[in-house]
């Protein structure tokens, strides 16, 4: 049966005999909030199974996995934390696929900032002033290390590093935009398309940090019929329609 049916056909496909709730347990970066909540409230409104999902950042999820945490599922917003999970055998064989992809952005407090051009010639310290520029974890979070690498290969990290205000996930460091304590900060672009009270003022180019990718996969302690269900029903037409509308791109 190929993966990129419709929702309703992969649940139909997996039910078998009477009905029986389940609940799936997915671990998930924290910039696919917007689009996954929404796609797990129309998988469990179409059945009877619960989706359970923990939001943090990529690394933290990896190592909560590896140290033996009860997951179905893992999305993450990197290649590198994922490839951990899958060197430790926790990965079922076959179960791994790239789903989405995103763009790194600089955002800016309020509604009305005014548009920047990103490139080695950026005086981003400047435009900090005496503020800071909010972003993930740039040695363990995917959003952190793509910024610091984007800025690194632009030339200017070592200007700014000592403004950078670190937080725990992605969603945090828009948080902190958001919220008027930080002027600037550095994000995935659909976290900004999420985000209240908070501009886009420039896009990093693609050149300027690997490709951001996020694989997904099914772990090998998922055994219900409704883990699997959920797994398919994230590559389907209704997810992509889902998360194409937050901004990520299709990869599958």
């Amino acid at each position: 049966m190929p993966r990129r049916l419709a929702l309703a056909a992969l649940i139909a496909a997996t039910l078998t005999g009477p009905a029986r709730a389940e609940e799936v347990v997915v671990f998930a970066a924290a910039s696919l909030k917007t689009a996954l909540d929404a796609v797990a409230a129309e998988f469990q409104a179409s059945t009877d199974h619960k989706v359970t999902i923990s939001y943090a950042g990529s690394n933290q999820l990896a190592k909560q996995i590896i140290e033996g945490a009860p997951a179905d599922i893992f999305l993450s917003a990197a290649v590198n934390w994922m490839e951990a999970v899958e060197q430790e055998g926790l990965v079922a064989e076959g179960q791994r696929h790239d789903l989405w992809g995103n763009d790194l952005v600089l955002i800016a407090h309020g509604r009305d900032a005014a548009p920047v051009e990103i490139g080695p010639e950026l005086d981003l310290a400047g435009l900090l002033g005496a503020g800071r520029l909010s972003m993930a974890m740039v040695e363990a979070v995917p959003a952190g290390q793509y910024g610091k690498e984007a800025l690194n290969r632009l030339g200017l990290w070592a200007e700014v590093e000592p403004l950078v205000a670190q937080s725990e996930n992605v969603r945090a460091a828009l948080a902190l935009v958001a919220a008027g304590e930080a002027p600037y900060g550095i994000v995935y672009a659909t976290d900004a398309a999420a985000g209240d009270n908070v501009t886009v003022v420039g896009r990093f180019p693609a050149a300027s940090h690997a490709p951001i990718i996020y694989p997904a996969a099914l772990l090998t302690g998922a055994v219900d019929a409704a883990d699997h269900a959920f797994f398919d029903a994230l590559s389907a037409d209704a997810a992509d329609a889902i998360f194409a509308a937050q901004g990520f791109k299709i990869l599958n």
